[in-house]
Protein backbone atom coordinates (compact mmCIF):
# COMPACT_ATOMS: atom_id res chain seq x y z
CA UNK A 1 0.00 0.00 0.00
CA UNK A 2 1.37 3.41 -0.94
CA UNK A 3 2.30 5.93 1.75
CA UNK A 4 -0.23 8.76 2.02
CA UNK A 5 0.66 12.37 2.80
CA UNK A 6 -0.97 11.95 6.21
CA UNK A 7 1.69 9.35 7.07
CA UNK A 8 4.53 11.83 6.50
CA UNK A 9 6.04 14.45 8.78
CA UNK A 10 8.63 17.17 8.17
CA UNK A 11 12.18 17.02 9.50
CA UNK A 12 11.32 19.55 12.22
CA UNK A 13 8.30 17.47 13.29
CA UNK A 14 10.53 14.37 13.23
CA UNK A 15 13.08 16.15 15.43
CA UNK A 16 10.38 17.10 17.92
CA UNK A 17 8.86 13.60 17.96
CA UNK A 18 12.20 11.90 18.61
CA UNK A 19 13.48 14.69 20.90
CA UNK A 20 16.74 14.94 18.97
CA UNK A 21 18.26 17.72 16.88
CA UNK A 22 17.58 18.22 13.19
CA UNK A 23 21.30 17.58 12.57
CA UNK A 24 20.91 14.19 14.27
CA UNK A 25 17.98 13.35 11.98
CA UNK A 26 20.10 14.29 8.97
CA UNK A 27 22.96 12.11 10.25
CA UNK A 28 20.62 9.14 10.79
CA UNK A 29 19.31 9.56 7.27
CA UNK A 30 22.86 9.63 5.88
CA UNK A 31 23.70 6.47 7.86
CA UNK A 32 20.68 4.69 6.41
CA UNK A 33 18.84 4.35 9.73
CA UNK A 34 15.83 6.26 8.49
CA UNK A 35 14.53 7.05 5.01
CA UNK A 36 13.24 10.35 3.70
CA UNK A 37 11.16 11.32 0.71
CA UNK A 38 11.43 14.77 -0.82
CA UNK A 39 8.79 17.02 -2.29
CA UNK A 40 9.23 19.08 -5.44
CA UNK A 41 11.01 21.81 -3.44
CA UNK A 42 13.51 19.37 -1.96
CA UNK A 43 12.13 19.34 1.61
CA UNK A 44 12.51 16.07 3.53
CA UNK A 45 9.52 14.12 4.85
CA UNK A 46 9.60 11.01 7.04
CA UNK A 47 7.19 8.15 7.61
CA UNK A 48 5.40 8.30 11.01
CA UNK A 49 5.54 4.54 11.56
CA UNK A 50 9.26 4.43 10.80
CA UNK A 51 9.84 7.32 13.20
CA UNK A 52 8.00 5.45 15.92
CA UNK A 53 10.11 2.34 15.32
CA UNK A 54 13.33 4.33 15.39
CA UNK A 55 12.24 6.18 18.51
CA UNK A 56 11.71 2.87 20.30
CA UNK A 57 15.12 1.69 19.12
CA UNK A 58 16.83 4.80 20.49
CA UNK A 59 15.12 4.16 23.84
CA UNK A 60 16.28 0.55 23.88
CA UNK A 61 12.76 -0.85 23.46
CA UNK A 62 12.36 -1.36 19.76
CA UNK A 63 12.77 -4.68 17.99
CA UNK A 64 11.67 -4.70 14.38
CA UNK A 65 12.57 -8.35 14.59
CA UNK A 66 15.49 -10.13 13.00
CA UNK A 67 14.09 -13.07 11.11
CA UNK A 68 15.05 -15.25 8.19
CA UNK A 69 12.23 -14.95 5.70
CA UNK A 70 10.69 -18.00 4.09
CA UNK A 71 7.67 -18.73 1.92
CA UNK A 72 5.25 -21.32 3.36
CA UNK A 73 5.17 -23.58 0.29
CA UNK A 74 7.45 -24.17 -2.72
CA UNK A 75 6.54 -23.33 -6.30
CA UNK A 76 7.05 -25.36 -9.48
CA UNK A 77 9.68 -22.97 -10.84
CA UNK A 78 13.31 -24.08 -11.26
CA UNK A 79 16.50 -22.03 -11.12
CA UNK A 80 20.08 -22.62 -12.26
CA UNK A 81 22.67 -20.55 -10.38
CA UNK A 82 26.18 -19.88 -11.64
CA UNK A 83 29.05 -18.63 -9.45
CA UNK A 84 26.94 -19.87 -6.53
CA UNK A 85 29.48 -19.31 -3.75
CA UNK A 86 28.41 -20.66 -0.36
CA UNK A 87 24.70 -20.41 -1.15
CA UNK A 88 23.38 -17.01 -0.04
CA UNK A 89 21.41 -16.33 -3.22
CA UNK A 90 20.47 -20.00 -3.73
CA UNK A 91 19.13 -20.34 -0.19
CA UNK A 92 17.27 -17.04 -0.46
CA UNK A 93 15.63 -18.14 -3.71
CA UNK A 94 14.79 -21.51 -2.15
CA UNK A 95 13.13 -19.63 0.71
CA UNK A 96 11.16 -17.70 -1.92
CA UNK A 97 9.84 -20.99 -3.33
CA UNK A 98 12.21 -21.64 -6.23
CA UNK A 99 13.78 -25.08 -6.72
CA UNK A 100 17.55 -25.12 -7.27
CA UNK A 101 17.99 -27.35 -10.32
CA UNK A 102 21.75 -26.87 -10.73
CA UNK A 103 24.51 -24.86 -9.04
CA UNK A 104 28.00 -24.23 -10.42
CA UNK A 105 30.87 -23.09 -8.19
CA UNK A 106 34.60 -23.38 -8.86
CA UNK A 107 35.80 -22.81 -5.27
CA UNK A 108 36.08 -26.28 -3.70
CA UNK A 109 35.33 -25.19 -0.13
CA UNK A 110 32.29 -23.13 -1.14
CA UNK A 111 31.02 -26.07 -3.22
CA UNK A 112 31.57 -28.32 -0.21
CA UNK A 113 29.49 -25.91 1.87
CA UNK A 114 26.65 -26.24 -0.66
CA UNK A 115 26.81 -30.04 -0.70
CA UNK A 116 27.05 -30.30 3.09
CA UNK A 117 23.92 -28.23 3.68
CA UNK A 118 21.86 -29.45 0.73
CA UNK A 119 22.98 -32.99 -0.24
CA UNK A 120 20.14 -33.22 -2.78
CA UNK A 121 21.25 -30.13 -4.70
CA UNK A 122 23.02 -30.84 -7.98
CA UNK A 123 26.31 -29.01 -7.39
CA UNK A 124 29.05 -28.93 -10.03
CA UNK A 125 32.39 -27.96 -8.48
CA UNK A 126 34.17 -26.95 -11.67
CA UNK A 127 35.07 -24.07 -13.95
CA UNK A 128 31.88 -22.86 -15.64
CA UNK A 129 33.69 -23.02 -19.02
CA UNK A 130 33.65 -26.82 -18.69
CA UNK A 131 29.88 -27.10 -18.13
CA UNK A 132 27.46 -27.95 -20.95
CA UNK A 133 24.01 -26.44 -20.36
CA UNK A 134 22.31 -27.58 -23.58
CA UNK A 135 20.14 -30.24 -21.91
CA UNK A 136 19.28 -28.22 -18.80
CA UNK A 137 15.72 -26.96 -18.34
CA UNK A 138 15.03 -24.10 -15.95
CA UNK A 139 12.74 -21.09 -15.58
CA UNK A 140 15.50 -18.86 -14.20
CA UNK A 141 19.24 -18.53 -14.75
CA UNK A 142 20.93 -16.53 -12.00
CA UNK A 143 24.48 -15.61 -11.16
CA UNK A 144 26.80 -13.08 -9.59
CA UNK A 145 29.28 -13.01 -12.44
CA UNK A 146 32.55 -11.15 -11.73
CA UNK A 147 32.84 -7.69 -13.24
CA UNK A 148 35.34 -7.64 -16.11
CA UNK A 149 36.16 -4.90 -18.57
CA UNK A 150 36.04 -5.54 -22.30
CA UNK A 151 38.30 -4.39 -25.13
CA UNK A 152 36.47 -1.90 -27.36
CA UNK A 153 39.04 -1.39 -30.13
CA UNK A 154 37.02 -1.61 -33.34
CA UNK A 155 34.58 -4.12 -31.95
CA UNK A 156 30.81 -4.41 -32.14
CA UNK A 157 30.74 -5.71 -28.52
CA UNK A 158 28.02 -8.31 -28.93
CA UNK A 159 27.82 -11.82 -27.45
CA UNK A 160 30.88 -13.19 -29.28
CA UNK A 161 32.99 -10.18 -28.37
CA UNK A 162 32.72 -10.98 -24.65
CA UNK A 163 34.43 -14.35 -25.19
CA UNK A 164 37.14 -15.03 -22.67
CA UNK A 165 35.30 -13.29 -19.83
CA UNK A 166 33.12 -14.89 -17.17
CA UNK A 167 30.18 -12.83 -18.35
CA UNK A 168 30.49 -14.67 -21.67
CA UNK A 169 30.02 -17.95 -19.79
CA UNK A 170 26.99 -16.53 -18.00
CA UNK A 171 25.55 -15.41 -21.34
CA UNK A 172 26.35 -18.79 -22.90
CA UNK A 173 24.37 -20.54 -20.15
CA UNK A 174 21.45 -18.19 -20.85
CA UNK A 175 21.67 -18.93 -24.58
CA UNK A 176 21.79 -22.71 -24.06
CA UNK A 177 19.10 -22.94 -21.36
CA UNK A 178 16.80 -20.21 -22.77
CA UNK A 179 15.08 -19.48 -19.41
CA UNK A 180 12.05 -17.24 -18.95
CA UNK A 181 13.91 -14.95 -16.54
CA UNK A 182 17.57 -13.97 -16.19
CA UNK A 183 19.02 -12.61 -12.95
CA UNK A 184 22.48 -11.08 -12.63
CA UNK A 185 23.88 -9.41 -9.53
CA UNK A 186 27.08 -7.52 -8.90
CA UNK A 187 28.62 -4.73 -6.87
CA UNK A 188 27.14 -1.25 -7.18
CA UNK A 189 30.36 -0.13 -8.88
CA UNK A 190 29.44 -2.08 -12.02
CA UNK A 191 27.17 0.84 -12.92
CA UNK A 192 30.21 3.13 -13.35
CA UNK A 193 32.79 0.49 -14.32
CA UNK A 194 34.79 1.64 -17.36
CA UNK A 195 32.57 4.74 -17.58
CA UNK A 196 29.45 2.57 -17.74
CA UNK A 197 30.51 0.74 -20.89
CA UNK A 198 30.88 -2.65 -19.17
CA UNK A 199 27.27 -2.61 -17.95
CA UNK A 200 26.03 -1.26 -21.29
CA UNK A 201 27.73 -4.16 -23.07
CA UNK A 202 26.23 -6.72 -20.68
CA UNK A 203 22.72 -5.31 -21.12
CA UNK A 204 23.24 -5.25 -24.89
CA UNK A 205 24.29 -8.89 -24.97
CA UNK A 206 21.19 -9.96 -23.02
CA UNK A 207 19.07 -7.91 -25.43
CA UNK A 208 20.81 -9.66 -28.34
CA UNK A 209 19.94 -13.01 -26.74
CA UNK A 210 16.25 -12.07 -26.73
CA UNK A 211 15.66 -10.50 -23.30
CA UNK A 212 14.04 -7.28 -22.19
CA UNK A 213 16.30 -6.03 -19.39
CA UNK A 214 16.38 -3.57 -16.51
CA UNK A 215 18.72 -2.95 -13.60
CA UNK A 216 18.42 -1.40 -10.17
CA UNK A 217 20.70 -0.90 -7.15
CA UNK A 218 19.11 -2.59 -4.13
CA UNK A 219 20.00 -1.54 -0.57
CA UNK A 220 20.04 -4.58 1.68
CA UNK A 221 19.48 -2.61 4.89
CA UNK A 222 15.93 -1.85 3.71
CA UNK A 223 15.25 -5.47 2.80
CA UNK A 224 15.47 -7.25 6.18
CA UNK A 225 19.27 -7.51 6.21
CA UNK A 226 21.14 -6.05 9.23
CA UNK A 227 23.85 -4.66 6.96
CA UNK A 228 24.43 -1.64 4.75
CA UNK A 229 25.18 -3.46 1.51
CA UNK A 230 24.32 -2.35 -2.01
CA UNK A 231 24.04 -4.71 -4.97
CA UNK A 232 23.31 -3.95 -8.59
CA UNK A 233 20.65 -6.37 -9.80
CA UNK A 234 19.93 -7.02 -13.49
CA UNK A 235 16.65 -8.74 -14.38
CA UNK A 236 15.78 -9.83 -17.90
CA UNK A 237 12.59 -11.44 -19.23
CA UNK A 238 12.30 -13.29 -22.53
CA UNK A 239 10.80 -11.01 -25.16
CA UNK A 240 8.27 -13.60 -26.38
CA UNK A 241 6.61 -13.58 -22.93
CA UNK A 242 4.13 -10.97 -21.76
CA UNK A 243 6.04 -10.36 -18.53
CA UNK A 244 6.68 -7.14 -16.68
CA UNK A 245 9.87 -6.69 -14.63
CA UNK A 246 9.44 -6.52 -10.86
CA UNK A 247 11.88 -5.53 -8.11
CA UNK A 248 11.40 -5.82 -4.34
CA UNK A 249 10.10 -2.65 -2.72
CA UNK A 250 12.23 -1.28 0.09
CA UNK A 251 10.80 -1.43 3.61
CA UNK A 252 10.52 1.61 5.86
CA UNK A 253 12.65 0.05 8.61
CA UNK A 254 16.10 -1.36 9.21
CA UNK A 255 17.33 -4.22 11.41
CA UNK A 256 20.19 -3.45 13.80
CA UNK A 257 23.23 -5.55 14.67
CA UNK A 258 21.92 -5.75 18.23
CA UNK A 259 18.74 -7.39 17.01
CA UNK A 260 20.61 -9.73 14.68
CA UNK A 261 23.18 -10.96 17.20
CA UNK A 262 20.80 -11.82 20.05
CA UNK A 263 21.67 -15.32 21.34
CA UNK A 264 24.09 -15.94 18.47
CA UNK A 265 25.95 -19.23 19.05
CA UNK A 266 29.67 -18.92 19.87
CA UNK A 267 32.08 -19.76 17.07
CA UNK A 268 35.63 -19.46 15.86
CA UNK A 269 37.00 -16.11 14.82
CA UNK A 270 40.04 -13.93 14.44
CA UNK A 271 41.67 -12.33 17.49
CA UNK A 272 43.51 -9.07 17.95
CA UNK A 273 47.07 -8.79 19.05
CA UNK A 274 47.34 -7.33 22.54
CA UNK A 275 48.63 -4.06 21.07
CA UNK A 276 45.69 -3.72 18.72
CA UNK A 277 43.19 -4.76 21.38
CA UNK A 278 44.40 -1.90 23.60
CA UNK A 279 43.81 0.53 20.72
CA UNK A 280 40.37 -0.85 19.82
CA UNK A 281 39.27 -0.80 23.45
CA UNK A 282 39.44 3.01 23.32
CA UNK A 283 37.05 3.24 20.34
CA UNK A 284 33.37 3.91 21.23
CA UNK A 285 30.42 2.30 19.42
CA UNK A 286 30.20 3.67 15.92
CA UNK A 287 33.61 5.30 16.33
CA UNK A 288 36.89 4.99 14.45
CA UNK A 289 40.53 6.13 14.60
CA UNK A 290 39.70 9.81 15.02
CA UNK A 291 38.21 8.99 18.43
CA UNK A 292 41.71 8.17 19.67
CA UNK A 293 43.98 10.75 21.35
CA UNK A 294 46.10 12.49 18.71
CA UNK A 295 49.32 10.77 19.75
CA UNK A 296 47.69 7.34 19.37
CA UNK A 297 46.13 8.39 16.06
CA UNK A 298 49.58 9.14 14.69
CA UNK A 299 51.03 5.91 16.06
CA UNK A 300 48.21 3.70 14.75
CA UNK A 301 47.77 5.35 11.36
CA UNK A 302 51.43 5.87 10.50
CA UNK A 303 51.83 7.56 7.11
CA UNK A 304 48.05 7.28 6.50
CA UNK A 305 47.55 9.97 9.17
CA UNK A 306 48.74 12.62 6.70
CA UNK A 307 46.75 11.41 3.70
CA UNK A 308 43.43 12.86 2.59
CA UNK A 309 40.03 11.23 2.97
CA UNK A 310 38.16 10.21 6.09
CA UNK A 311 39.48 6.62 6.22
CA UNK A 312 36.41 5.84 8.33
CA UNK A 313 36.91 2.07 8.07
CA UNK A 314 40.16 2.16 10.02
CA UNK A 315 39.95 1.16 13.71
CA UNK A 316 36.17 1.05 13.25
CA UNK A 317 33.86 -0.31 15.93
CA UNK A 318 30.32 -1.12 14.78
CA UNK A 319 27.25 0.34 16.47
CA UNK A 320 24.75 -1.93 18.19
CA UNK A 321 21.67 0.09 17.16
CA UNK A 322 22.54 0.32 13.45
CA UNK A 323 22.87 -2.16 10.60
CA UNK A 324 26.45 -3.34 10.14
CA UNK A 325 28.78 -1.79 7.62
CA UNK A 326 29.27 -4.01 4.55
CA UNK A 327 31.04 -7.20 5.57
CA UNK A 328 34.34 -7.91 3.86
CA UNK A 329 36.29 -11.16 3.53
CA UNK A 330 38.25 -10.38 6.69
CA UNK A 331 36.84 -8.60 9.79
CA UNK A 332 40.25 -7.38 10.99
CA UNK A 333 41.68 -5.73 7.89
CA UNK A 334 43.19 -2.37 8.79
CA UNK A 335 41.30 -0.45 6.10
CA UNK A 336 37.91 -2.08 6.79
CA UNK A 337 37.82 -2.96 10.48
CA UNK A 338 34.67 -4.73 11.72
CA UNK A 339 35.01 -4.71 15.51
CA UNK A 340 32.16 -6.10 17.62
CA UNK A 341 30.00 -3.24 18.94
CA UNK A 342 30.39 -4.20 22.62
CA UNK A 343 33.24 -6.67 22.99
CA UNK A 344 36.74 -5.70 21.87
CA UNK A 345 37.33 -8.32 19.16
CA UNK A 346 36.58 -8.90 15.47
CA UNK A 347 33.19 -10.31 14.54
CA UNK A 348 33.14 -14.11 14.70
CA UNK A 349 32.09 -16.49 11.91
CA UNK A 350 28.55 -17.11 13.19
CA UNK A 351 28.09 -13.38 13.74
CA UNK A 352 29.14 -12.82 10.14
CA UNK A 353 26.59 -15.42 9.08
CA UNK A 354 23.79 -13.80 11.12
CA UNK A 355 24.52 -10.40 9.59
CA UNK A 356 24.31 -12.03 6.14
CA UNK A 357 20.98 -13.61 7.30
CA UNK A 358 22.16 -17.21 7.07
CA UNK A 359 20.37 -19.56 9.49
CA UNK A 360 22.47 -20.86 12.39
CA UNK A 361 22.08 -24.37 10.93
CA UNK A 362 24.00 -23.42 7.75
CA UNK A 363 27.50 -24.85 8.15
CA UNK A 364 30.55 -23.48 6.34
CA UNK A 365 33.42 -25.70 5.19
CA UNK A 366 37.13 -24.97 5.27
CA UNK A 367 39.42 -22.92 7.47
CA UNK A 368 38.26 -19.91 9.46
CA UNK A 369 39.75 -17.63 6.78
CA UNK A 370 37.85 -19.55 4.07
CA UNK A 371 34.60 -19.29 6.01
CA UNK A 372 34.98 -15.52 6.45
CA UNK A 373 35.68 -15.21 2.72
CA UNK A 374 32.67 -17.33 1.72
CA UNK A 375 30.30 -15.39 3.96
CA UNK A 376 31.74 -11.99 3.07
CA UNK A 377 31.31 -12.68 -0.66
CA UNK A 378 27.77 -14.05 -0.34
CA UNK A 379 24.50 -12.43 -1.32
CA UNK A 380 22.57 -11.87 1.94
CA UNK A 381 19.97 -14.64 2.22
CA UNK A 382 17.06 -12.28 2.94
CA UNK A 383 18.04 -10.11 -0.03
CA UNK A 384 17.97 -13.28 -2.15
CA UNK A 385 14.54 -14.06 -0.72
CA UNK A 386 13.15 -10.66 -1.72
CA UNK A 387 14.65 -10.86 -5.22
CA UNK A 388 13.40 -14.44 -5.58
CA UNK A 389 9.92 -13.42 -4.42
CA UNK A 390 9.81 -10.73 -7.11
CA UNK A 391 10.81 -13.30 -9.74
CA UNK A 392 8.14 -15.74 -8.51
CA UNK A 393 5.56 -12.95 -8.80
CA UNK A 394 6.75 -12.34 -12.37
CA UNK A 395 6.49 -16.03 -13.26
CA UNK A 396 3.03 -16.19 -11.69
CA UNK A 397 2.08 -12.98 -13.58
CA UNK A 398 1.21 -11.25 -10.30
CA UNK A 399 2.29 -7.87 -11.64
CA UNK A 400 -0.01 -5.80 -9.40
CA UNK A 401 1.49 -7.12 -6.15
CA UNK A 402 2.06 -4.11 -3.88
CA UNK A 403 5.23 -5.66 -2.41
CA UNK A 404 7.10 -5.00 -5.66
CA UNK A 405 8.11 -2.14 -7.91
CA UNK A 406 6.94 -2.54 -11.50
CA UNK A 407 9.58 -1.55 -14.02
Amino acid sequence: MATSKNDLVSISEASEALKVSIDTIRRWEKKGLIKATRDETGHRYFNRKELSQLQEKTQGKGDVGYKILKRKSPTKFKVVELFAGCGGLALGMEHAGLKCELLVEIDKKAAETLKTNRPKWNVIADDIANVDFTNIKADVVAGGFPCQAFSYAGKRMGFEDTRGTLFFEFARAVKEINPKVVLGENVKGLEKHDNGRTLTTMLGVLDELGYKVAYKVLRAQYLDVPQKRERLVIIGVRKDLNFEILYPKEKNYTVSIGEALKDVPPSEGQVYTEKKRKIMKLIPQGGYWKDLPDALQREYMGASYFLGGGKTGMARRLSNDEPSLTLTCNPAQKQTERCHPIETRPLQVREYARIQSFPDSWKFSGSTASQYKQIGNAVPVNLGYHIGSAIVAMLEKDFKNSNFLNL
